[in-house]
Parts: C-alpha cells; structure tokens; sequence
C-alpha cells in the first residue's frame, strides 16, 4: 500500500510529514472520500487532528462548507443552541430566530472537537442527529433534516470511558464509523525537523526576517525531545526561537524551554533498522558500511526535506564532505536500484 501514490497531494498539502504511518493515514483518508459515514479522529493534544478533518473534507468532495465546534466547556443549553439553533422566543434573550451551526454545514462537513466531554444530555442529543439525521431547533416542534457529514475528534481513552460508562457505547458505535488514530509525534521523529524548519520559515516570514538555519545540535535536541504538546508545541517553541534569535542560524539558547532526551546517532540507525536493508533489495547478508552510510544519508536528506546543509548538520558533515558521500555512494551503488542517492548528485552538478 504504502507504494502507492496518493490521488492528490494538495488535499494534504498542510500537513508537514514524511513519515510512512502519516502517508499510510492519508491514504486510508483517500479511500473513505466516496462515505458519507462519521469518522472519529483519536490522537493526543495538538497532534493535528483538526488538519487531519479538513484533508478528510477536500477528499469528501462536498460542495459544502467544514464547520468546526469545540464542544468542550458548552453545557447542554448552549450546545443545543450552537448546533441546532432556536426559534425566537425560545428563551427570555432569543429575539429573532437563528439557524444553528449544522444549518451552517448544510452539504458539507460539522467537526465537533473535544467530543469526549459530552455530557449524557448532549450525548443522548448528538446520537438522534446521527440516526436520524434529523434536529429540533430550541423552542421549536418543526423536524429539520441534516445532510452534513460528521467529523467527530478527541484526545480521550474512550475504552476507559465506555467501561466507566462516562460516553455511550451506542454513541461511540454511530460515530466510530470510521475510526483514525494519529500518532504523537515523539514516534514518528522523521517529522520533528521537518516541521520545525517549516514553523521557522512561517515565524521568519510573519516577522519580517530571514529565513534562519538550524544548527546540528538543535536538529538533535529536537528529536530526542518528548514533545508532549505535540505539533502545538513545536510550533509555540520554534516561533518564541525565531524571535529570540539575532544570529541567523537558530541554537539551542534559542530554545530555553527545550528538554533534550538520550537519543544519540545510534538510536537513529536502530530506528532505520537491518529490515528497512532488506526492504530495499540492497543485500541479502549483514550490510556493508557503504550500505548502511547510503541510507542513513538518504535518510538525512528526506528529514531535511532536501536540505543539503542541515542534513550534513544532522550526520555531523561538513557540507562538501557530505556531498563527496553522496557521489561515492552513487558510485558504490552504480547500476543497482538505490536511485534516489544518483539523483542527489545529478542535482548537485
């Protein structure tokens, strides 16, 4: 699966990844675009859970708009009111009547965030509008149908709700459809750089500067960061580190909240792992040092997104030392199947 390409990449064209599970994601995304079935989203805080809505949304084809409630925080009334809207009269301040957000996402998508903290009322609310597709305005007996898709997301451990029966397994079932669950970012580290590079260019540009480097220590101190805030996290760290810096190139003094763990080079290589060797084709006994050096320089180029200077920075190279490995790799490699290493030279010249 994971050869395949995508059908189109701009649908995901905000999402910053090169991570194989992110990939596998999107084109399980791709494959639900046809279904009109809810779809609940699972991951940690500020893992990117409402990106991943929208890119199911551009996929869905629907002509409609994505409409977005966080219902975290909303008692019963005021959810009611937000989605369903209510007729004038219907309480002491409703002077006029008012369409709710549903009403919004006609032929398109609702995304209700944080669905996990629900009350009972609510829930019992939420779970006719999915097996109905049917609402009742506030103050209101008129029936109105809804033909919005739901997108339902949140960071909780819904077995643990279901066994404490704090959210209804009926309601679980109805909006679990399609069930995604997306990775924190501490385990996809491919990604940390990344991002990282692509939040400096975005503060850079909002600030008004220079796009500035990253220094090696840093690009390492970053992946072997936990990250518990996830892509929010980063995207706080590296902006407050865009602002603090005067030298052009970002360093760990940019980045005082920064907690580097004990990931070390070795951990890297283990990462990569002998089977991604024999995934590839390269050998079928232990491999060589030429072997492992073209992945790991292959590896380097893909987590700087081509950047030739911080991916040196990454393996501890000067730039034109790794250049001279990229060419002795594609000489050592010359006429088997590792093309993506030739082609890094072919642009060098």
């Amino acid at each position: 699966m994971l050869g395949e390409a995508l059908i189109n990449t701009n649908n995901f064209s905000d999402i910053v990844t090169c991570s194989d599970h992110m990939l596998s994601i999107f084109k399980v995304i791709e494959t639900l675009a046809s279904s009109r079935q809810p779809v609940l989203i699972t991951g940690e805080t500020g893992v990117g859970k409402e990106l991943i809505a929208q890119a199911i949304h551009k996929c869905s084809g629907l002509k409609g708009r994505m409409v977005t409630v966080n219902v975290a925080g909303l008692d019963d009334t005021l959810l009611a009111d937000t989605l369903f809207g209510h007729r004038k009269g219907a309480y002491t301040s409703a002077t006029e009547s008012r369409d709710g957000l549903i009403e919004l996402a006609r032929g398109g998508t609702l995304f209700l965030d944080e669905i996990g903290d629900l009350s009972k009322t609510s829930q019992i609310k939420l779970l006719r509008l999915l097996q109905q597709n049917e609402y009742y305005r506030l103050g209101s007996d008129a029936l109105h149908k809804s033909d919005a898709r739901i997108i339902a997301a949140s960071n909780a451990n819904f077995q643990s709700l279901l066994t404490s029966k704090v959210f209804r397994s009926d309601l679980y079932y109805r909006i679990s459809a399609h069930a995604l669950h997306i990775p924190p970012l501490r385990e996809r580290p491919e990604d940390i750089v990344p991002i990282a590079i692509h939040f400096a260019e975005m503060a850079a540009k909002m600030l008004g500067r220079p796009v500035p480097g990253l220094s090696k220590e840093l690009c390492q101190a970053l992946m072997s960061h936990k990250f518990p805030g996830n892509v929010r996290e980063m995207i706080n760290m590296v902006h407050n580190g865009v602002t603090r810096n005067l030298t052009g190139t970002l360093e760990m003094d940019d980045f005082p909240t920064l907690v580097p763990g004990t990931v070390t080079r070795r951990d890297i290589v283990q990462k990569i792992g002998i089977n991604q060797f024999a995934l590839h084709g390269i050998f079928r006994d232990f491999p060589t040092i030429y072997e492992v050096q073209a992945l790991l320089v292959e590896k380097a180029i893909a987590l700087s997104q081509g950047n030739k200077s911080i991916a040196a920075k990454m393996l501890g190279l000067s730039r034109p030392t790794l250049l001279k490995r990229l060419e002795e790799a594609a000489e050592k490699h010359r006429g088997s199947n590792r093309h993506s290493v030739r082609q890094i030279c072919q642009e060098e010249q």
